[in-house]
């Protein structure tokens, strides 16, 4: 998948035209070129489509490749899995989050916002990191 910009009037500042909704069956995952950032684009069992950086922060390999279980992408390397709403990894190999993009949905079509990355939490100072 590569993104294309999306118009400057479409009520969608920042974001680019990256798939149809339909392009991602749940459950699965796939690799977007947006603005020059690789990106996974994770569609989980529910339906909801996430986007999130596409390097795996344990081995710098890539997500999209993973399986999806849930809400967690799991890397197909040595199995980190993160959520994919949050970035957050749920356990070792890796312990460093990864990146995740807002999304929009307008009709059929996904944008993404390489620009508008949540930071990742830091499970030390960020209560959210891992909830007890």
């Amino acid at each position: 998948m590569s993104a294309q910009p999306a118009p400057v009037d479409d009520g969608f500042p920042g974001f680019a035209l990256v798939c149809r909704v339909d392009d991602l069956a749940p459950g699965t995952a796939a690799q977007a070129n947006v603005d020059g950032v690789l990106v996974a684009m994770v569609r989980d069992s529910e339906g909801g489509i996430h986007a999130l950086d596409d390097r795996c922060t344990h081995a710098d390999v890539s997500l999209s490749e993973g399986e999806v279980d849930g809400c967690t992408l799991e890397c197909w390397l040595h199995g980190s899995r993160f959520d994919v709403r949050t970035g957050d990894p749920s356990g070792p190999p890796a312990t460093v989050p990864v990146a995740v993009y807002p999304v929009r949905i307008d009709g059929d079509d996904v944008y993404v916002n390489t620009r508008g990355a949540a930071p990742p939490t830091d499970p030390l100072t960020d209560p959210r990191g891992h909830p007890s």
